[in-house]
């Protein structure tokens, strides 16, 4: 194997096997980039992303643009001299000029069989969208949204798993995957496949629309939103005033004659647009994630209750 000098770009937690198992593997890291520390959580508290915290530990060089596409971070960028630059999960588009500079390419680790599911939240696209598999595609980066050449893609089966979990077991098969990919790489870089058109979706990002249950849709539709939200953002309804997170939940497909959106028993089932949703976990402000009847042991929501 070849050591490569590389810049690794990334942002969320997806990104940090993949750069953990580059420096392990032996491949020597320039630097890091992440986007800037922004407020988080209820107290709006400034944070570090978790690969800034990854690069302080590693003693990396660390950089945190909020964009690419000046002039001063392109000549910085070209002053590192990569052989390679690995994007995972950062959140910002690579400008041409940058595209450019390493001479075996930008290669993207991304959460998704491409075509399927280009764009920004790919994960819970998928699990919204109930396919019954998604992966990780390594691919040659151009100018387009993730359009580029696929280099290789591995599938898994997405089961009854929650985000969450699906990220962990991409995040973990994305860093093996591109350590496999590197290590074919020397002076020739890798090319790939180029994509078809036919097939291609777009996961776009999560919005505050995305986190409501409309308990006009179907127990299953229900049930994929509150896996794909979970554990992090959660899909939520709201009961006297409060948002109720709803962690994991049981689709009960029965034919249903109960306008949606009423509490049907003492265990939270709530009537839908077709079938029942069965909340098995929650989460109310300001407490831990616990069971449903634990949950209501606290704060009932009694039979025939009119969610909003």
């Amino acid at each position: 194997m070849t050591r490569l000098k590389f810049v690794f770009l990334g942002t969320s937690h997806f990104g940090l096997p993949a750069l953990s198992a580059l420096i392990a593997t032996g491949h020597e890291p320039l630097s890091v980039y992440s986007q800037p520390p922004r407020p988080a959580g209820r107290g709006r508290r400034v944070r570090s992303s978790p690969i800034i915290e990854a690069a302080n530990a590693n003693n990396v060089q660390l950089r945190t643009p909020n964009r690419l596409t000046d002039a001063h971070e392109t000549k910085f960028f070209t002053s590192l001299e990569p052989d390679v630059v690995v994007v995972a999960a950062y959140g910002l588009i690579l400008p041409t000029q940058i595209l450019q500079i390493p001479r075996l390419g930008c290669i993207n680790i991304h959460a998704s069989l491409l075509p399927r599911w280009r764009g920004a939240a790919p994960i819970q696209r998928s699990i919204m969208a109930n396919d019954a598999v998604t992966g990780i595609t390594i691919m040659r980066m151009d100018e387009g949204l993730d359009t580029g050449p696929i280099i290789a893609q591995r599938q898994i089966s997405i089961s009854s798993d929650n985000a969450g979990k699906v990220h962990d077991r991409l995040a973990a098969l994305g860093a093996e995957m591109i350590v496999e990919t590197l290590a074919d790489a020397d002076t020739d870089a890798p090319t790939g496949k180029t994509q078809r058109e036919s097939g291609a979706t777009y996961a776009a990002r999560l919005t505050s629309k995305d986190e409501r249950l409309n308990w006009d849709r179907t127990a299953g539709e229900l049930e994929c939103q509150v896996r794909a939200l979970s554990p992090r953002p959660g899909a939520h309804f709201v009961f006297a005033g409060e948002r109720w997170k709803v962690l994991s939940a049981r689709a009960i497909s029965e034919l249903n004659k109960t306008k949606s959106g009423h509490v049907l028993d003492d265990q939270l089932t709530v009537s839908c647009g077709n079938g029942f949703l069965q909340p098995t976990e929650v989460q109310r402000p300001g407490r831990k994630p616990m069971p449903t009847a634990q949950a209501l042991r606290g704060a009932p929501i009694p039979p025939g209750t009119k969610l909003e």
